[in-house]
């Protein structure tokens, strides 16, 4: 892709938005951003994408002045341009939505988007002019929001929506958005697009930074690659496959769809029967959850996150006590009344990938062959004797590095040294070397690369066909259709339903995260 000083693509004739040339950033001893050129035409969405640690984020970061170049020259409509902070970018016509929303969450609506431009003391010129604001929007845009309501009792795809009326309120012509998708229903992220779409075709350009590579040839009209802080690569989007950018992304061949073959489930291995939650202010968190997960089967849970599925793999896993209901695992039964903690639930056999690796998977400040054996530490695999038979928990994790492909293979190295990846690998693979008969799983592939994603299904589908019963938890809903061999969704707490995999598709499935059954959503 060629262009000009003059601000425009030499190859189609197009006006280019911004042009960054020869980009540069360390941290440290930590190059990001290695000389980085993009060039982004007019009235576009452009992509993103990279694994993690590819140098996106700070690369977007410099755009929008939170960090500063070491080196490297940015040009906005053809003017070069120096921008020292985010005032300056929102000066220059950008505008960022971040991946964590940046409102005031007992604010209205209206006083959220008049921060920073009240215009006066008093408050009245500046709120009639963000009204006429949100009038526009909504008519022009379709960006309909009611200017009175409080933020924290709108949906999240509402939350969302106010970030991009603040940003275009500012008047953003260029527009970054991180992970927009993240948090929202397939059916939220569909209104998102047609919002994007229309913000485009009146000139707006977009800068969408994701790693769901459908997304990108869905929406996008050109994408850049990033590897290792490099750029590695551009595409218009037409002329490229999900493959490709694969590859580009990872260096590697990539196999996006794992090869999951017929299940063949036996009997329930773990059976949950009117399991409720109610918090200690009231608020019911769990409402009579019932379903049962067979040996040799995966039951995928879906839902936007903050529906319950958290507290429900808390109390799976021992470690928060449910209201009422039981639990049966193994022929071994679990109530309110007695209870079970996370030592006695493994002891039965359960093992537990948790949501969160940094708070309840690793001890980051541990080596890895002490996480490595973290729960098992008081059996065979630490030694015979009363002491820790240190060199046998080192061939241990040597073994287990070599067969789940943690890098760097390193048992010495403290956990918080390696990649998010490499993190999520060492709990994978002590709860698998575990061989447990049943497997709690959340979020297993979150802020994992692609590479790792591959490896970690191809796990998952080698235990199911063990005959080990897996709840798999994912707000990735490509991850629950791909790997599940039945599908629960979950709403607000409750159980909306139970869809075979032949009969849920991503619209269905959409509609029930919203709240609607499954014979509604039919």
């Amino acid at each position: 892709m060629t262009e000009s000083l003059s601000g425009e693509n030499q190859a189609t004739g197009s006006p280019l938005a911004l042009q960054l040339k020869s980009v540069s950033k360390s941290f440290g001893l930590v190059r990001a951003n290695r000389d980085v050129d993009l060039s982004v035409e007019a009235g576009t969405i452009h992509g993103i994408i990279g694994e993690n640690g590819a140098g996106k984020s700070t690369l977007m970061n410099i755009l929008y002045g939170l960090h500063r170049a070491d080196s490297g020259e940015m040009w906005i409509d053809g003017e070069l341009t120096a921008i020292r902070s985010s005032a300056d970018a929102i000066g220059h016509g950008i505008g960022m939505v971040h991946q964590h929303f940046m409102l005031v969450p007992n604010f209205s609506v209206i006083e959220n988007v008049m921060l920073g431009s009240e215009g006066g003391s008093l408050l009245k010129e500046g709120r009639t002019a963000t009204l006429k604001v949100l009038d526009d929007l909504g008519q022009n845009y379709g960006m309909t929001v009611d200017p009175e309501a409080i933020v924290s009792e709108l949906s999240v795809g509402l939350q969302q929506r106010v970030e991009i009326i603040k940003a275009l309120k500012g008047g953003a012509r260029v527009l970054i958005l991180d992970e927009p998708t993240g948090v929202l229903t397939p059916n939220e992220a569909q209104q998102l697009f047609e919002i994007l779409k229309v913000l485009r075709d009146d000139g707006v350009t977009i800068l969408l930074i994701t790693h769901k590579l459908a997304e990108i040839m869905a929406i996008t009209d050109a994408v850049s690659i990033m590897r290792n802080g490099e750029m590695v690569g551009h595409r218009k989007t037409r002329e490229t496959n999900p493959q490709e950018l694969a590859e580009l992304m990872v260096g590697r061949q990539v196999l996006l769809n794992v090869d999951r073959g017929v299940a063949n489930p036996a009997e329930p291995l773990l059976a949950v029967e009117d399991l409720s939650l109610t918090s200690s202010g009231g608020q019911e968190l769990l409402k009579k959850m019932s379903f049962e997960v067979r040996a040799g089967e995966i039951l995928g849970v879906a839902g936007v996150a903050g529906n319950g599925q958290s507290e429900l793999l808390e109390i799976l896993a021992g470690m928060q006590q449910a209201t009422s209901g039981s639990i049966q695992v193994l022929g071994q039964t679990i109530t309110a009344k007695d209870p079970k903690d996370p030592k006695s639930v493994r002891a039965m056999g359960v093992g537990h990938i948790p949501e969160d690796r940094h708070h309840h998977g690793l001890v980051l400040e541990f080596e890895a062959q002490e996480n490595i054996v973290l729960g098992q530490h008081d059996g065979a695999l630490a030694g015979q004797g009363k002491f820790l038979d240190n060199r046998a928990i080192t061939a241990h994790c040597r073994t287990l590095m070599d067969t789940y492909d943690i890098r760097p293979t390193n048992p010495n190295l403290k956990a918080k040294n390696f990649s998010g990846g490499n993190q999520q690998k060492i709990v994978i693979a002590r709860e698998m070397n575990a061989n447990p008969k049943v497997l709690i799983v959340g979020q297993p592939t979150r802020g994992v690369d692609i590479g790792a994603i591959e490896f970690i299904h191809k796990q998952l589908i080698a235990l199911r066909d063990a005959g080990c019963a897996i709840l798999l938890v994912s707000v990735e809903l490509d991850e629950i259709m791909g790997l599940s061999d039945r599908i629960m969704v979950m709403n607000a707490g409750k159980q909306v339903g139970i869809l075979d995999r032949e009969e849920a598709n991503e619209q269905k499935l959409g509609l029930m995260m919203a709240g609607l059954s499954s014979d509604q959503a039919a």
